[in-house]
């Protein structure tokens, strides 16, 4: 008011012309504008040419202009006819600097102030300003730092511009050094401060920050304290008082709770009233307070939202359901009452999807369980969620309902999604610890173009494999979801690369599929597949691939087994007494056992080959992919039909079980198990067909495919290299070459190659938790794991090691940490383990990890 009363007064004493006389405007010029345009004057100006204006006039219009907020300073005149408005605008702002602020980010203060009108480029304005420097300030107070403070400077400018600078001391979070709760008696302290979330300082408050006082985790604290005894049958309990007293220093905190605990109420009779809608009967089946029970508030307001829930699946979105304690202060009983008011039966008018902006919207819609135009169902509309998340496609799935504007019977649902990456397009570049560098050019999207069809084409190369892979599936071939596809692929695979005996696979085939859902968490698979393999085993394959003539006992007694680098006089005598071999003639064949035939011996190596695979699959789980809830589980039977060079059946079982133990830890309970055996004309599984354990997604801490029987290394008979001694061993040996007649020491190969088996055992405990300083861990998991397993052979060879029948004294135990992250390149994957139990053939790797797969 000071501001117009000196514009006026200005206006008034200006020696153009007197206006304390009423006059009649013939013009309005306005003087002194910089940025502000005339029309925005003019615009706010409440007089026009033509208008007879008096003195009062002349006030409304300077508290017109000031309104604005554009003008510091406005005068106005009178020159003859002329209305003379001459104003002084308020400085724009051309910089906003913020030092000093680490709890509250700078882009947060940024955006703050410009809601408020304090940006760049803007009208400066003082109180704003102060008024926000306070506000700030209140906030750091309620974040416990009571020395806090904020000063503000304004530095001018030429051009009529203002630098703003904000200076702010956070100063140190006041430690909370004693908590005091006085009158309680049912509970002693140390029980009630461990419901608190605010606690003293303690050896891990530097991590926690649990000892940071804040008046927002005080409320939240005193809230679960009422909680707490409520759900206790304390119906009288209540907090007196609390004081929160603070030390000179502004750095240490003292709080003291005053509480009334009253007494101990039972339940004396639980009713129903309203309108049920429901059977009775149903409805009862709910009630979780029982009569004679101590009264509990949680077992109160969880029966009440079980009732809302089962309302809510008849269609009565907006039921309302109400539980009414009525304590009976002599007996100490308390009557329940749960109202009932159901409202009008809602129908669903629109479903509406936002955030897919790749992901088709009839993709998201065949996946509701919930139709529009039918009456709502809360179950149909969380399935219909449950079934969205569970695509993979998004990070997260929301769902709103809203009643229509106008009805009290329509409600609309929206769904909101966040798309996340569900495949890999381009070229790829991985690295596997196990199998080396992996390059390649690849499509894989389980999403493809948004459709919810899964493509797939592949060329990738690594040290153990080279493959082409074209697939295509469609999980919605028919409307009730049939599901169908197809592929076909070209692999060649060096099996040696990844310590397994050493051969070589080429094959190439194709394969049609369906699926068919028999419920909602549940499907049945058929898989019809054509191949053609060739084996390599090289020139010394082991005997389980082919059989090699062994030494037998009397050839073993004629070899001279030394040490020895150089030929001595004495094994020249040895050889030329009959002592040694002499293999200047040919062997006699009764010195050799040759009744040993190995797998390619009986069977050859070419395979055409006809399979069908029937599967069995069920999940509950949450999530696509790094699920947290929920179980799974699949059984699958191949069978290599009749007809076929090949004749087996292999069966397959996996599931997991995901429990929340606390809110920031789940369980997770996982297990694998195999089994495969040979049939008709087939004398043996093939050897290609074998399990493997060990590695990521089997025993970590172990060797890739390391687990299990090994295989028997070929062994020579002829001059240039050397059959077993005694032992079954032998590191050297001299014999007498035919050709020369010269000694020579020989070499043999003592190390044999995991080869699997026909059984496979496998499973594993995780504690799964969050990582710390992580805000967004939607895309990664980490969990401390026990592994434990092993493969096994009901038909294993008399010179296999570390070879056994199912027997679990011989399962392998390993324990560790292990993290999973879903990035741009593909799944990274890393563990730090330790084997606990295991054999002396067992090969150990502590540290494990990949990043990229090949396809």
């Amino acid at each position: 008011m000071n501001h117009f009363l000196k514009a006026a007064s200005l206006g008034l004493a200006l020696p153009l012309t007197a206006i304390a006389q009423s006059f009649v405007v013939n013009d309005i010029r306005v003087e002194g504008l910089q940025r502000v345009s005339a029309g925005t004057v003019f615009a706010a100006l409440p007089v026009r040419v033509g208008d007879q204006i008096e003195s009062l006039d002349i006030q409304s219009a300077t508290r017109a202009l000031f309104r604005t907020g554009y003008f510091q300073d406005i005068q106005i005149g009178r020159e003859n006819g002329v209305l003379v408005i001459t104003v002084r605008e308020r400085p724009a702002i051309s910089k906003i600097e913020i030092t000093g602020n680490k709890a509250i980010k700078t882009e947060d203060l940024l955006k703050g102030m410009e809601e408020n009108g304090l940006a760049e480029g803007q009208i400066f304005k003082r109180a704003t300003l102060e008024g926000l420097a306070q506000e700030l300030q209140r906030q750091y107070v309620a974040q416990g730092r009571y020395g806090a403070s904020v000063k503000t400077e304004v530095k001018e400018l030429p051009r009529n511009q203002v630098e703003l600078k904000v200076i702010v001391d956070e100063g140190a979070v006041a430690a909370i050094k004693h908590i005091n709760i006085v009158g309680n008696a049912a509970f002693s302290d140390e029980e009630l401060a461990e419901i608190f979330e605010l606690q003293t300082t303690g050896w891990l408050s530097w991590l926690r920050s649990d000892d940071k006082y804040s008046r927002e985790k005080l409320t939240g604290d005193l809230e679960r304290l009422e909680s707490y005894y409520l759900d206790r049958g304390y119906l009288e309990f209540k907090i007196d008082s609390t004081q929160v007293s603070l030390s000179p220093d502004k750095r240490s905190v003292f709080i003291t709770i005053n509480v009334t605990e009253g007494d101990i109420y039972k339940v004396s009779e639980v009713e129903l009233a309203g309108d049920p809608v429901v059977p009775e009967e149903e409805i009862r089946r709910l009630l979780l307070v029982r009569e004679g029970q101590t009264f509990s508030q949680v077992l109160m307001t969880t029966t009440s939202d079980y009732i809302t829930k089962r309302l809510g699946n008849e269609g009565y979105t907006f039921a309302e359901v109400n539980g009414i304690p009525e304590p009976n202060e002599e007996d100490k009983t308390v009557k329940v009452t749960f109202f009932i008011d159901p409202g009008k039966r809602a129908y669903v008018r629109r479903i509406n999807f936002r955030g897919n902006t790749r992901t088709a919207d009839e993709v998201l819609r065949r996946e509701m369980r919930q139709m529009e135009a039918a009456s709502a169902s809360s179950a149909r509309i969380e399935q219909s969620k449950v079934r969205l998340e569970r695509l993979g496609f998004f990070k997260e799935v929301e769902v709103e309902t809203t009643e229509v504007p106008g009805t009290s019977d329509q409600i609309d649902v929206e769904y909101t999604v966040e798309e996340q990456p569900s495949g890999t397009i381009g070229g790829t570049v991985g690295y596997a610890q196990s199998s080396g560098l992996v390059l390649g050019a690849n499509v894989q999207e389980n999403n493809w173009l948004g459709t919810g069809k899964s493509v797939g084409f592949a060329v990738n190369t690594s040290v153990y494999q080279t493959v082409l892979n074209f697939s295509y599936t469609d999980p919605y071939f028919t409307p009730d979801g049939v599901s169908r596809g197809f592929n076909v692929y070209y692999q060649e695979r060096d099996y040696s690369e990844i310590g397994v005996s050493s051969y070589n696979t080429t094959s190439y085939g194709a394969g049609l599929s369906f699926g068919y859902p028999i419920s909602e968490i549940s499907r049945v698979g058929l898989n019809l597949g054509v191949s053609h393999l060739e084996l390599g085993v090289g020139e010394t394959p082991v005997k389980e691939i082919k059989g090699s003539p062994v030494p037998n006992d009397s050839l073993i007694g004629m070899i001279l087994s030394s040490d020895e680098t150089e030929i001595s006089e004495e094994l020249e005598e040895a050889f030329d007494a009959g002592e040694a071999l002499d293999l200047s003639s040919p062997l006699d064949e009764s010195l050799l056992n040759t009744d040993f035939d190995g797998f390619v011996d009986l069977n050859g190596e070419n395979f055409d080959s006809f399979t069908v695979t029937g599967s069995y699959a069920r999940s509950t789980l949450n999530r696509g992919i790094l699920a947290t809830r929920g179980t799974s589980q699949r059984f699958s039977l191949e069978v290599a039909l009749p007809g076929g060079d090949l004749e087996y059946y292999k069966a397959i079982y996996t599931g997991q079980y995901f429990r929340p133990l606390t809110k920031n830890l789940t369980l997770r309970l996982r297990t694998r198990l195999g089994y495969a055996d040979s049939y008709g004309d087939t004398t043996e599984l093939p050897f290609f067909e074998n399990f493997y354990a060990g590695g990521f997604g089997s025993v970590r801490g172990f060797e890739r495919n390391s687990l299990g029987p090994r295989s028997t290394p070929y062994q020579f008979y002829n001059f240039t290299s050397c059959a077993v001694d005694e032992d079954g061993i032998s590191s050297s040996c001299y014999i007498k070459n035919a050709d020369t007649g010269e000694l020579e020491v020989l070499a043999y190969d003592d190390e044999p190659d995991p080869f699997g088996g026909n059984i496979l055992i496998e499973g594993s405990a995780e504690i799964i938790f969050p990582l710390p300083f992580v805000k967004d861990q939607r895309s990664m998991q980490s969990a401390f794991f026990i592994d434990a397993g092993n493969v096994f052979d009901s038909s294993c060879g008399i010179s296999q090691l570390n070879c056994y029948d199912v027997d679990l004294e011989h399962i392998n135990v390993s324990a560790g940490v292990g993290l999973t992250w879903i990035t741009g390149f593909g799944p990274l994957t890393f563990s730090l383990a330790k084997a606990l139990e295991k054999s002396d053939e067992d090969e150990v790797e502590v540290f494990q990890f990949s990043l990229g797969n090949s396809f």
